[in-house]
């Protein structure tokens, strides 16, 4: 029986390990990689070919939602579901939008989350039942108006919002060059398309705008969301509890 592949996307060492541990303790699931940033998932998923990418949204350098949409957009056959602290709407929205199977949240059982991962190795969509909900609300929402709604930030193209989320943590022209191997003139024109797109035009007002809108963590927490608990694995336990106090 082939084993269904899957590559953990997730900033945090003990978060990983436990989201190892619990699936690999599965006969039929095989974790082959494990990435602790965006710009490291997008890679090994090109290298390695997962069924599965279990995302993490909030990871320095490149976020989950970045990573996702360059996954799906380059077209590398492999599912992602995301499985963070946050379901507002915001997220929900751009990730089934960017192509995410599934979306859980970090509360559920150990057992959702295995499941979660069979059913969209399947080629099955798969939700936490709040995600579904709000899913099912905006699709109504959006329906009444006669077109989709468009989430803030949206027009900001992908590279702006790489160069964004970096600008925000702190990094200078040359380093963020560096890591997109790009010119510093090329990193220093998409800072300013960014900055005149959203009228903004100081490093304080982008930090506040990537915090405001998901793209980075602030002191381990995005938009005054609560820390939450984290995914700690206990083997042969099939209810495992999500606890830690990791942000995302």
């Amino acid at each position: 029986m082939k084993k269904i592949s899957v590559l953990l996307a997730e900033d945090h060492t003990v978060v990983r390990e436990g989201l190892r541990s619990l699936l690999s303790a599965e006969p039929d699931i095989d974790v082959v990689g494990e990435a602790a940033n965006g710009r490291e998932a997008i890679q090994m998923a090109q290298e390695l070919h997962p069924d599965v990418v279990v995302m993490d949204i909030a990871m320095p350098l490149l976020n989950g939602l970045e990573a996702t949409c360059q996954i799906i957009g380059d077209g590398i056959p492999t599912r992602v579901l995301i499985l963070s602290s946050y379901a507002d709407d915001e997220y929900v929205h751009q990730l089934t939008e960017a192509g995410a199977s599934g979306y859980l949240v970090k509360q559920t059982a150990a057992s959702d989350l295995i499941k979660a991962v069979r059913e969209i190795a399947a080629g099955n969509a798969f939700f936490s039942p709040s995600i579904l909900k709000r899913l099912l609300e905006l699709y109504r929402e959006s329906s009444m108006k006669g077109r989709p709604q468009r989430q803030n930030g949206a027009f900001l193209t992908s590279r702006e919002n790489e160069v964004l989320q970096m600008v925000a943590e702190g990094h200078v022209n040359k380093q963020i060059a560096a890591v997109l191997n790009l010119s510093i003139k090329t990193v220093e024109k998409h800072r300013q398309h960014l900055m005149d797109k959203l009228n903004i035009h100081d490093v304080a007002g982008l930090t506040r705008y990537a915090i405001a809108h998901g793209v980075v963590e602030s002191t381990g927490r995005i938009r005054g969301v609560p820390e939450a608990p984290e995914l700690l694995e206990t083997a042969g336990n099939a209810r495992e509890s999500l606890v830690s106090a990791a942000a995302c």
